[in-house]
């Protein structure tokens, strides 16, 4: 894990030079069929990167977009009307039958199908209309990381694409994550708060929320600690009452209309006395009781969540080896989930 956590300033290079023209072509065919609604299906960290893609096709494209329930058509049968619809299937393996079948379907009911892969012989990647590669390379740790960072650089350059740009503003994300990942030291520095930790709280808005998801994923299969990850405004529906000074609480705070939306929740938890740490700007991080400043006033809100699971991803490494377990293998988990 440790490993593949370090690659990632490599392989984003890589689909940048060798995969961004590919991307941009298979967006190009796309766009050309006009879609009329967007659908997304994936599962686990793959189903975080397709939240995040979410965000972008409605705020880039003003498209109606949807995360699938593939259940409705595996389990229950049902048949949709998917004439001029966009169905994106994110997966690292490509392997999973539910996505498979959950494709089939779609391209059945007329939808124009796209795979999102690290495996171009995939299942998924055959039976879709279209296929991006995200060129990441073998994947060995359970925990995923690099193909995570690559189907949200694989997915805002296919999403730029759609409007006929080139996405020139992520050729920075690259040197940015390598200077994000050298600072280990701080990263193992954090973890020291969370190794006796009973659970915890993660809470984002807008771009930063699948951050918060994704972050909370990995905690919980690395280090076997609950982590709850909610957007702010649904922590302040209710889950706010679970925090008090002694419960830890990471906020991802993107620099962007994300994060001010998230401001009012901040205050809230500095005012119930929670132990807040962010990840985000450096002066969000200097009005918590700790965290880890990000460069992100370098490069859109939209390419900010790149940068901000990084140190995240560190932390539930870190965490792990403190609390003696062995983050490459969780107990019980396989690096291909069949779910059906």
């Amino acid at each position: 894990m440790s490993g593949e956590i370090a690659e990632q300033p490599e392989v984003l290079r890589r689909l940048l030079a060798e995969g961004a023209p590919a991307i941009r072509e298979t967006a190009r065919l796309v766009a050309e069929r006009k879609p009329r609604f967007v659908l997304l299906s994936a599962r686990g960290t793959s189903d975080h990167a397709a939240l995040y893609a979410k965000y972008l096709i409605e705020v880039e494209l003003g498209l109606p977009c949807g995360l699938t329930s593939m259940s409705t058509t595996t389990a229950y049968g049902a048949t949709a009307h998917l004439e001029d619809v966009l169905v994106i299937a994110v997966s690292q393996s490509g392997g999973s039958p539910d996505l498979a079948a959950s494709a089939t379907a779609a391209a059945e009911a007329g939808a124009i199908t796209l795979a999102v892969t690290n495996n171009p012989d995939s299942p998924l990647a055959e039976i879709s209309q279209f296929h991006i590669d995200l060129l990441a390379g073998p994947e060995k740790a359970l925990p995923a990381t690099k193909t995570y960072t690559a189907e949200l650089m694989a997915l805002y350059l296919f999403v730029k694409g759609l409007r006929g740009e080139d996405g020139s503003a992520a050729a920075q994300v690259p040197d940015l994550a390598a200077e994000v990942l050298e600072r280990g030291d701080e990263v193992r520095h954090l973890a020291g708060r969370y190794r006796f930790a009973e659970r915890m709280v993660i809470t984002s808005r807008g771009y930063g929320l699948p951050t918060a998801k994704e972050a909370a994923l990995k905690l919980m299969e690395t280090s076997y600690i609950p982590a709850l990850a909610y957007s702010g405004a649904d922590l302040l529906h209710g889950p706010l009452a679970m925090v008090d000074n002694i419960s830890p609480v990471i906020a991802i705070v993107t620099e962007g209309r994300g994060g001010q939306a998230l401001q009012p929740v901040l205050d809230r938890l500095r005012g119930r006395g929670a132990d807040l740490v962010v990840v985000g700007p450096r002066a969000q991080v200097a009005a918590a009781s700790g965290g880890f400043a990000l460069p992100t006033g370098r490069i859109p809100e939209a390419l900010q969540p790149l940068l901000e699971i990084l140190p995240l991803q560190k932390l539930a490494y870190e965490v792990a080896i403190a609390r003696g377990q062995d983050p490459d293998a969780p107990r019980a988990l396989s690096k291909v989930t069949e779910t059906r």
